[in-house]
């Protein structure tokens, strides 16, 4: 990247205490960062791992981004995306007044991944 990035999308997950967990979160990251050239691609963790979603937004904000985009790597809007991440957001909004934060659906409302996931755990052969 040339210049400062105005855009970042944060690859926001559970997080475990098993750090291996969290290996192709970062093959998504580059997955999506590759895509996404001219804008900063971070991951974060609602608990159990580093870094969390404010510290990445800080990281971003600090790297000049406006406009940041949170996909949440949750397989269903439960508990935590309907619950936790609300409250989390508005209080992010206020401690970044000036910086655009949206909300991206969680996995099972992306448009064709569920036909994707079907079409895929079809075509298996059990042996």
């Amino acid at each position: 990247m040339s210049a400062a990035p105005r855009h970042a999308t944060v690859l926001f997950a559970h997080g475990a205490r098993d750090a291996r967990w969290s290996a192709t979160l970062a093959d998504l990251r580059t997955r999506v960062q590759a895509r996404r050239p001219d804008s900063l691609v971070l991951t974060a963790f609602l608990e159990f791992q580093p870094p969390t979603l404010e510290a990445a937004l800080a990281q971003a904000t600090a790297s000049g981004c406006r406009h940041i985009d949170i996909a949440p790597v949750f397989w269903a809007s439960g508990g935590h995306v309907a619950n936790d991440v609300p409250p989390l957001l508005a209080r992010l909004r206020q401690v970044h007044p000036g910086v655009e934060l949206r909300l991206l659906p969680v996995l099972s409302e992306l448009p064709g991944l569920l036909d994707f996931v079907a079409d895929v755990i079809t075509r298996q052969r059990t042996p």
